[in-house]
């Protein structure tokens, strides 16, 4: 499955000190609109002791035959084992206990594909918040039915021509609800670093972090974890080829905006990253790579006939960069983020079925 490199990389953190210094220098350019302002690993270290009994400590598995194919020492964070069926878990529950009582109360709404729509409906039923959801109406429908088998209400819209957050603040401003935005929230951010603070508890100290990267949140929390407990380790992230907005504003140095991407990785279908994300992953990512929708399903039909492992598309955006050869892992320890597992079985059996 090796193939050549994608493209150049550029030099990674050497700490949290110097992550800070870097996502200072950005801010001063690129102003701060979100909700708080950047987090640090201070707020992921704060996440970690909110979720705790509440999301699962999900296990991080190896395998000789991928150590064998790439020459590296792999470590997979098995996320489509959490909660939910997806790392999302992490950043939703964080934000929605993180909230006054009172806002609570009067409830939380979001805009999703799939992971974050299931993930704030399950964190709002624990924490007794009603919750809204915006979904896209060609979500997978087990996505959907998952979402409103937890007691969300979900509201259905045109991915391609209605705009999901404008929609989303007018309900919110409507109803008096929280939104709680998919990736560019502090404590969403804070939420997801604690995967990648757990892997490199467990594991000691990596050489590499590849994440998946859709709006970003799951990437810059897990620079800023890796960056303070892991310092040296550089860390990449892996978007769709057809959805390469991060890779762009990451190499242009400034938020890019693309048209919805058509990909099987529908929950990397974001068209551009937050302001709050992108401060963090300029400053602390060392590189971002694009792999193929057909290597995406390559990659799923390898964790279901060697791990034993349902891993929807989004969820090997990371290891399908390694395991193709996109990064010399080569006498590495290197840490791969499998980020979820939510995928319709048909589409499952059609996708690894097909040219098997």
């Amino acid at each position: 499955m090796r193939t050549d490199r994608n493209g150049p990389m550029t030099s990674g953190t050497t700490g949290a000190g110097a992550m800070r210094n870097a996502m200072q220098d950005t801010m001063q350019g690129d102003p701060i609109d979100a909700a708080g302002g950047l987090p640090t690993f201070a707020d992921v270290a704060r996440a970690a002791e909110r979720i705790a009994g509440a999301a699962h400590r999900t296990p991080v598995l190896t395998s000789r035959t991928a150590d064998a194919m790439t020459g590296g020492r792999l470590f997979f964070k098995a996320e489509n084992l959490q909660r939910a069926g997806a790392f999302k878990f992490r950043g939703a529950y964080n934000a929605i206990s993180a909230l006054p009582e009172a806002a609570r109360a009067r409830g939380v709404i979001t805009y999703s594909s799939g992971n974050h729509a299931q993930a704030i409906a399950l964190a709002s039923r624990l924490l007794g918040a009603p919750a809204t959801i915006i979904m896209p109406g060609d979500a997978p429908a087990a996505k959907i039915a998952a979402t409103r088998g937890y007691g969300a209400e979900v509201v259905l819209y045109d991915r391609y021509s209605q705009d999901r957050e404008a929609l989303g603040r007018e309900i919110a401003q409507a109803r008096g609800l929280t939104l709680i935005p998919p990736f560019n929230h502090p404590d969403v951010i804070a939420g997801q670093g604690t995967l990648a603070q757990e892997l490199i508890e467990t594991v000691g100290p990596l050489d590499m972090l590849v994440a998946c990267l859709g709006g970003g949140g799951q990437l810059a929390g897990c620079a800023l974890a890796a960056a303070e407990l892991s310092p040296g380790c550089r860390v990449i992230g892996v978007e769709p080829e057809a959805g390469n907005d991060g890779q762009r504003s990451f190499r242009e140095g400034r938020i890019v905006t693309i048209p919805v991407p058509r990909t099987i990785a529908d929950g990397a279908q974001s068209t551009a990253l937050g302001d709050l994300t992108f401060a963090i992953i300029r400053a602390g990512v060392s590189d971002i790579l694009t792999v193929t929708d057909a290597q995406l399903v390559e990659t799923m039909r390898f964790f279901a006939s060697r791990m034993k492992l349902v891993v929807e598309p989004t969820g090997c955006l990371a290891a399908a960069a390694v395991l193709h050869g996109l990064v010399d892992v080569t006498d590495k320890r290197v840490g791969v983020v499998i980020s979820g597992g939510n995928v319709d079985l048909a589409a499952f059996a059609r996708l690894t079925g097909e040219s098997a």
